[in-house]
């Protein structure tokens, strides 16, 4: 085996690496020899097929394996050797043609690059100062919750005879759609229940149902939208005969104890308690959002340190995958039109720096401070993850049991919670009230509106 170093530069270090195509065959050789006295072949005695045929039969296959093992064994070995800390896992480049080195006719060369991790010394966690800003919870605040669960309880009475339909109202409609005067499929229905303003038909459906009464006949005429997950409806103008059967006016519940009992809960007192400890738990959250963007903030601020490249590209690669899709669907944030797409590209490189500065930040505070994330931990979060996905609840345990980088990939925001918790320990932090409203600001709106008070 031969590691030769061909780059040395800041951060970045690479390596080619020859291992001999004699080695691989003798690993080959000893993990045919392990094989041969498990392996039950018809036409052979059990422990008695010959290696030369396991060879022609496994042999390649077999390789593939021994290449994969043998180049993650070199490679660590050639950054232990170095003592080198590499920020992220080595990339690996093949050269030659990889079936040759599998049909043992060639050896095994590859490159294998390694970003660093920069030296850099932490800030002072305890002469961080931050504001907190939190909001309390009021009666009128748990009354108005009340009276949200109330209308999602709404029924609907009829409305009278002669009555229009007005937003908020329901109707009771039979209707048939058409494409060029012919009927498609799933475009009609009976009995069909709509309330007006809800938003649940096609844009223009509900709109064109307005004033209509009991009896009335309308032809509603809509397109498609260019996204409808029905890709053979998609952007097709259509036109639908509605029959009104029913006018309906919506009838919020009581807030009461009879809501609570339907809501689960054996009282009103009950449901004022569970409505207020919801409250509260949101609202926490929202302050310890704004609470953890100040601190990023501030670590942001006391750090200035070389940068990995491939981090960097990496993870700027992942946000400019997104602003490309937001750009062809024409969801780019308001402040971002009109800016060119180099200006876009340098903008959005700064988020990736930032993101990749703190990310190591909080990698050193964590593993100077020994927080882990525990087995305990990854198991809530593969379960939440499951959860999401009702009946296929088997498949996605399988998937995180055998795809690592999926289980890193749950991993990282719990270390980075639980390292943010543990500075949040460290900083002084001041609480300030606020309005309910300026709890739930975009966290820089409200930073800016603290620092000016």
């Amino acid at each position: 085996m031969q590691i030769t170093e061909t780059v040395n530069e800041n951060l970045r270090r690479e390596f080619r690496i020859t291992v001999a195509r004699n080695d691989l065959d003798a690993r080959l050789s000893t993990k045919l020899e392990d094989m041969k006295g498990q392996v039950n072949l018809k036409g052979f005695r059990p422990g008695k097929v010959p290696v030369a045929h396991l060879r022609k039969t496994y042999g390649k296959s077999m390789m593939g394996e021994i290449v994969q093992e043998t180049v993650a064994e070199v490679s660590q070995k050639a950054v232990a050797d170095r003592s080198l800390r590499p920020a992220m896992s080595p990339s690996i480049r093949f050269e030659g043609e990889v079936e040759k080195v599998l049909d043992g006719k060639e050896d095994l060369i590859f490159t294998m690059g390694v970003d660093l991790m920069p030296d850099f010394t932490l800030a002072d966690a305890s002469q961080i100062s931050l504001v907190r800003p939190v909001a309390d919870v009021t009666d009128d605040m748990v009354m108005d919750s009340l009276k949200r669960l109330a209308s999602q309880q709404r029924t609907y009475e009829p409305k009278g005879d002669g009555a229009d339909a007005q937003d908020g109202d329901q109707l009771v409609i039979d209707f048939i759609g058409r494409i060029d005067g012919v009927a498609f499929e799933g475009g009609a229905a009976e009995n069909a229940e709509l309330v007006i303003g809800s938003g649940s038909f096609i844009p223009g459906f509900e709109d064109q149902l307005k004033g209509a009464k009991a009896g009335d006949s309308r032809t509603v005429a809509v397109t498609f939208p260019a996204e409808y997950p029905a890709e053979r409806l998609a952007g097709k103008a259509a036109e639908f005969s509605v029959s009104v059967k029913e006018v309906r006016r919506g009838v919020d519940a009581e807030v009461d104890d009879t809501l609570a009992t339907k809501l689960g809960l054996d009282s009103l007192d009950r449901l004022k308690e569970a409505a207020r400890s919801q409250l509260v738990a949101e609202y926490a959250r929202a302050s310890r959002a704004h609470l953890k963007r100040a601190l990023l903030d501030a670590l942001d601020e006391r750090h200035s340190f070389d940068l990995p490249s491939g981090m960097v590209e990496a993870e700027f690669g992942q946000i400019w995958k997104q602003v490309e899709q937001d750009l062809k669907s024409g969801n780019l944030a308001e402040e971002d039109k009109g800016k060119s797409e180099d200006e876009l590209k340098a903008e959005f490189r700064k988020i990736a720096e930032r993101r990749v500065r703190l990310g190591l930040v909080l990698s050193e505070f964590g593993r100077g401070n020994n927080v882990q994330v525990t087995q305990e931990e990854l198991n809530r979060a593969v379960v939440a993850q499951a959860r999401q996905y009702p009946g296929q609840e088997a498949r996605i345990f399988e998937f995180y049991r055998n795809n690592p980088d999926a289980v890193a990939q749950l991993r990282a925001p719990i270390f980075e919670d639980k390292v943010v918790d543990f500075l949040c320990g460290q900083v002084k932090i001041s609480d300030q009230s606020v309005a309910r409203d300026d709890l739930f600001k975009d966290p820089e709106e409200l930073a800016k509106q603290l620092k000016a008070n």
